[in-house]
């Protein structure tokens, strides 16, 4: 891992990387691997495998094993590799957790379980579980529009119990309870592109993108712009990827399709598929992608 010795142990710009399959839907290691190294090539601290835009909920113990390996032994020499673990089984979570401990992850990301929608009460014992698994580092990441549950703030002081719960992805967007939360100790990165400078403003340590995977190099100057105190760069930068942010998370079918159509547009993959049941971008919707990029001026 790259020790960040001026800046937050995690670095301040990293994306939530897609995982690349190959036409028989098997994961393709070098492509991924690829992926990463594109990413770490152009502007990143970071990386965030087997999260949702890496389509985790699709693949295997193993499979996430053999990425997050590949991942590692692409840039994890020259960047923070952070594993994702978090699903809606406790006991798979704890498997995760510690199969990348195993491999070297330098920090797991942890979501809330998904789709059964446990009470903070579970949410905290699912936590406790994973995170007393390992030693390593745990970003909580709060995500209530995909698993239908929010963390409490009485949760987050509860969490703080463990000392190496130290950071949190958030993409809930309230600002006032972000920097509640920023004050109880933890490190705030941003889970929403379109709201990265809005908490950079309010004392978030960084980003987790994913139009990084087309814009690494942009968002990362403009972090080192706002921290610089040039807001108005910072600003200027933001307002230029507004039609790459827009055509990568503002339609019904973003995330890992959309990352994956953007590495096909940009030539670091040859295909964009996906797992279902997510299906690829069509046509007219690569051409939509095609535009928003191009207004931005990154291809």
């Amino acid at each position: 891992m790259t020790i960040h010795a001026s800046g937050p142990r995690f670095g301040r710009m990293l994306t939530a990387m897609a995982t690349a399959f190959h036409d028989d839907g098997s994961v393709d290691l070098d492509g991924t691997a690829r992926i990463a190294a594109h990413l770490v090539d152009h502007g990143h601290d970071g990386v965030v495998v087997s999260g949702t835009t890496g389509e985790s909920p699709t693949t295997t113990v193993a499979e996430d094993g053999d990425i997050l390996r590949a991942v590692i032994d692409a840039v994890g020499d020259r960047a923070t590799v952070i594993a994702g673990v978090g699903t809606n089984a406790t006991a798979h979570s704890v498997e995760l957790a510690q199969q990348a401990e195993k491999l070297g992850a330098d920090a797991l990301l942890l979501v809330t379980p998904y789709y059964n929608k446990p009470g903070q009460a579970g949410v905290l014992h699912h936590f406790r579980c994973v995170v007393e698994s390992t030693g390593v580092p745990v970003m909580l990441y709060d995500v209530p529009g995909r698993t239908g549950t929010q963390i409490a703030l009485e949760t987050y002081e509860a969490a703080k119990q463990w000392d190496t719960v130290v950071a949190v992805k958030d993409a809930v967007g309230d600002y006032a309870r972000g920097v509640r939360i920023m004050a109880m100790g933890y490190d705030l990165y941003s889970g929403d592109d379109a709201a990265n400078l809005g908490w950079l403003a309010h004392g978030a340590q960084g980003v987790v993108s994913v139009v990084g995977h087309a814009a690494g190099d942009e968002i990362a100057g403009m972090i080192r712009d706002f921290v610089a105190g040039d807001h108005a760069a910072a600003l200027s930068t933001y307002e230029r990827l507004l039609p790459a942010n827009d055509a990568i998370m503002g339609v019904p079918n973003y995330g890992a399709t959309t990352a994956k159509a953007c590495l096909q547009l940009l030539g670091v993959l040859d295909n964009r598929n996906v797992r279902g049941p997510l299906v690829p971008l069509s046509e007219d919707e690569v051409a939509a992608l095609r535009k928003g990029l191009a207004a931005s001026h990154l291809i």
